[in-house]
């Protein structure tokens, strides 16, 4: 789902009237209602860094769709942002022209804040580029770029000069699969930052994968290319430079910044620790999931989806554990049932959400388990694909780890952490010694919320549902 730009005009002169319009935005995000400005001599407005989820409070600049004099129409992509979760382009909410980029790709901006200038007429560029200019700390001046500085420092060449400025950097099309490129005649989706990096970088654009909306590659993709070149050219000559050069853009002794999710990811675990948990195991025999696994999987069942559809029947028995508390002082039996399971994510980590799962079949929640994996790789989640989740799943199984604790989530009653199922000598009913194959799992939960004796019946009742599968069909 693309998000307008929210925008106003700034004012030559204290303004004397004001006038509210409406923002697009996402359900359930509050965010303020902008204001418009009425300019006398000039309309140029302030492209605001939106608010893409309820949580975020930043966005980090991923790549600029539209270079800076490019003309713009109501609806048109003009900047990817990448917020806590996801990649989004975002479109704009006014015909005009891109008059400045405040912001550049790779940066990042506190939602609310001014990421570029947008004039409603050709003429009105260089008082937009005048006006970023003044508004600039001297500190960010002397920081930017070099063609961002060539371009404000522009204030007094005329309007076609600066069109030759952003003509330097070709800006993709909108909403195809191929974008020009600068070089060679050929076609290539790259944002043009990616551009001018791979010059810099000596790298050719031709043979990137890119990772961006469309596939559209923009800078990290770039550095990764790079850093792969210069990994297959290179010796190893200790165990030490082996495993650097096995892991691609990782320099050994070096610090680096946390990226926007891994942010998110940290300001949840910490306000986690404000919740009193415990945690409960279970033993469960799997033969029975196992053995209908191999029957269904030619079918596009996943074990995940197996997993996800029994702990949701699971659920619907022991509702007290699908409970969430988030005010300290009552709780909520939430009305549905949304399985959140953890997929890592290269430099983080994420929930999609398998909605109502206990009245979905396991077929079509198998391909909605696909379709939010590849969402998610593709950091293309919309917030309701990613912060809906009443329960979470954890599982660690296909590494080979056999047992686990989990962080609970916030604002979620409890987290199932999934081991490996493996074969388990034990002793049977009758005495006798046989070979079953088993796992373990690990609740964690509210204990504001839910009681030991909560948590023992629905692991009872899992237990029950895992060891004779036949309802997950149905």
């Amino acid at each position: 789902m693309s998000h307008l730009l929210r925008t106003a005009f700034i004012p030559t002169k204290p303004p004397s009237l004001h006038h509210h319009h409406r923002s697009s935005v996402l359900p359930n995000v509050h965010t303020t209602r902008p204001t418009i400005r009425f300019v006398p001599r000039s309309k140029i407005r302030e492209i605001f860094m939106p608010a893409l989820s309820s949580t975020m409070t930043e966005g980090k600049i991923v790549s600029w769709v539209k270079s800076q004099g490019d003309k713009l129409s109501k609806g048109e992509s003009v900047v990817v942002v990448e917020s806590d979760k996801a990649d989004m382009d975002v479109e704009s909410f006014y015909d005009g022209y891109l008059a400045a980029i405040i912001v550049d790709e790779g940066s990042s901006a506190p939602v609310g804040s001014a990421i570029a200038l947008l004039a409603e007429s050709e003429e009105e560029i260089a008082v937009a580029l005048e006006q970023a200019q003044k508004s600039a700390a001297p500190e960010e001046v002397a920081a930017a770029p070099a063609v961002t500085e060539s371009v404000v420092s522009s204030e007094s060449v005329g309007v076609e000069k600066q069109k030759k400025v952003a003509e330097q950097v070709v800006a993709p099309a909108i909403g195809t699969a191929v974008h020009p490129a600068s070089e060679g005649g050929k076609r290539v989706v790259a944002s043009p930052y990616a551009k001018k990096l791979a010059k810099e970088l000596g790298v050719d654009l031709r043979g990137v994968v890119g990772s961006g909306p469309n596939g559209r590659v923009v800078a990290k993709d770039v550095e990764a290319a790079a850093t792969l070149a210069a990994t297959e050219v290179a010796t190893a000559s200790s165990d030490n430079a082996a495993a650097a050069a096995a892991l691609p853009g990782v320099e050994l002794g070096s610090t680096v910044p946390f990226t926007t999710m891994q942010n998110a990811v940290s300001r949840n675990m910490v306000e986690s620790l404000a919740v009193p948990t415990f945690r409960v195991g279970y033993t469960i025999t799997t033969d029975a999931l196992d053995a209908l696994y191999k029957k269904i999987k030619s079918k596009g069942v996943t074990m995940t989806a197996l997993l996800a559809k029994a702990t949701a029947l699971a659920l619907v028995q022991n509702p007290v554990v699908n409970s969430s508390c988030r005010d300290g002082k009552s709780f909520t039996y939430n009305s549905s049932i949304n399985i959140a399971v953890a997929v890592a994510m290269d430099g983080g980590l994420i929930t999609p959400v398998l909605q109502d799962a206990d009245k979905v079949d396991i077929y079509s929640l198998s391909r909605k388990w696909k379709e939010l994996v590849d969402k998610a790789r593709a950091k293309q989640l919309q917030p309701h694909e990613y912060s809906t989740g009443t329960f979470t799943l954890s599982n660690l199984g296909m590494f080979g780890v056999d047992r686990f604790d989990a962080i609970l989530p916030p604002g979620t009653g409890a987290i199932m952490a999934v081991g490996a199922s493996q074969p388990t000598v034990v002793a049977t009913k009758d005495g006798r010694i046989g070979m079953k194959n088993q796992m373990q799992v690990n609740v964690t939960a509210d204990h504001r919320v839910i009681y030991g004796a909560d948590l023992a019946s629905f692991l009872q009742t899992l237990a029950k549902i895992i060891e004779d599968p036949k309802d997950l069909t149905l």
